[in-house]
């Protein structure tokens, strides 16, 4: 039998001397329309992230028009609880409208002129939340799995060094927010060292970075134990904050979409039934496996907390989590401590056990 959620210890009480436990946010959270949700946050984090309302699509929609009612509500509810607050994310190649690298005849823009532009939406939204924001995720997912830097408008138009910049107007418009680099797929060795070298680089020039963010995009069997390990010691060597900054674990059959997503709906009922095995909930057999992913990473956490500072869940429980929509629509995944009906699961025990355990 399941424990009510009220005799749970909290998360954040739990790692309290290790290091915040965070959440990411959506808009319905945020506009308190998820009173359940609303209680886990603020039983159980200490730091929130946005998932969306903080991305130039939403944030910057069209030119000179600004929606910071929801980035507003957001960091009210941060500051009402006394949360790390964490903004999600200034520059990044996806989820930023054509019109940012156009002028008004729809021709690109030159270096100077997108420049400009980031410098002007990063002054902008920074700006109203100056003091309030302790923390940015300044750029995310800037370089590709080969080592280099990925192909988008903001390398193509300005080079390499949009990174740079990114993070020089970043610390004009706000010096004392924490400033963070935020990847994926960092326990792969050539995309490590090509951040190791491209933060190295920004350091040897005078940019201060506080922080570098691993997305953990997970599954139960991957990556390794080990090739986290050995991530998190490379990171740490920068002498800045590793933080685990997306963390869910997928549990449901891997489909290497690389394309356009795709419905479940267009597949075959077999195939449907293939890829979507769990669409009323998890087996035990598969829970237990998945306490022992939890179990596993945050015992990992734990022992390098002295390197991590954060650990922020890329959801508040199941039924928010993105992975039931990519790369496939339709499908009904369970990656969260909490479930669909925002219950804890085994796993969330194995977690607390993993801290109390060593104390």
């Amino acid at each position: 039998m399941k424990k009510n959620q009220n005799t749970q210890p909290a998360l954040k009480a739990v790692f309290e001397d290790d290091f915040y436990i965070g959440a990411a946010l959506s808009l319905n959270q945020i506009s308190g329309n998820e009173p359940d949700s609303t209680a886990l946050v603020e039983k159980h984090f200490n730091s929130i992230t946005p998932e969306n309302i903080l991305k130039w699509e939403e944030v910057h929609p069209e030119p000179k028009k600004f929606n910071f009612e929801p980035a507003d509500r957001f960091v009210a509810l941060g500051e009402k609880n006394n949360m790390h607050i964490v903004g999600h994310t200034l520059i990044w190649f996806n989820q930023t409208p054509d019109w940012v690298f156009q002028d008004e005849s729809g021709n690109s823009l030159d270096r100077k002129a997108l420049l400009e532009r980031m410098r002007e939406h990063i002054f902008t939204v920074m700006g109203r939340y100056k003091g309030r924001i302790h923390g940015w995720d300044v750029v995310n997912e800037a370089i590709a799995s080969d080592g280099r830097f990925k192909e988008c408008k903001w390398f193509e138009i300005i080079g390499e060094d949009y990174v740079l910049k990114a993070f020089e107007y970043a610390r004009q418009a706000d010096p004392n927010a924490q400033l963070y680099y935020n990847e994926y797929d960092l326990e792969k060795q050539p995309k490590r060292e090509a951040v190791l070298r491209l933060i190295r680089d920004l350091q040897s020039k005078g940019v201060r970075i506080d922080g570098i963010g691993i997305q953990g995009h997970w599954f139960l069997d991957y990556p390794s134990i080990e090739e986290l390990e050995t991530s998190i010691l490379a990171l740490s060597r920068l002498n800045i904050n590793v933080m685990v900054t997306e963390m869910d674990i997928g549990v449901l059959p891997f489909y290497p979409v690389d394309s356009e997503l795709m419905d479940l709906a267009s597949f075959d009922p077999e195939t449907q039934k293939k890829y979507n095995p769990y669409p009323d909930g998890l087996p035990d057999s598969v829970q237990k496996d998945l306490a022992d992913r939890y179990g596993g990473l945050f015992s990992l956490f734990h022992k390098h907390r002295d390197k991590i500072s954060r650990v922020t869940f890329w959801a508040v429980h199941d039924g928010q989590s993105w992975r039931s929509y990519m790369p496939i629509s339709g499908r009904t995944d369970h990656p969260m401590l909490f479930d669909h009906h925002c219950k804890p699961k085994p796993a969330f025990d194995v977690v607390v056990k993993t801290a109390q355990s060593r104390k």
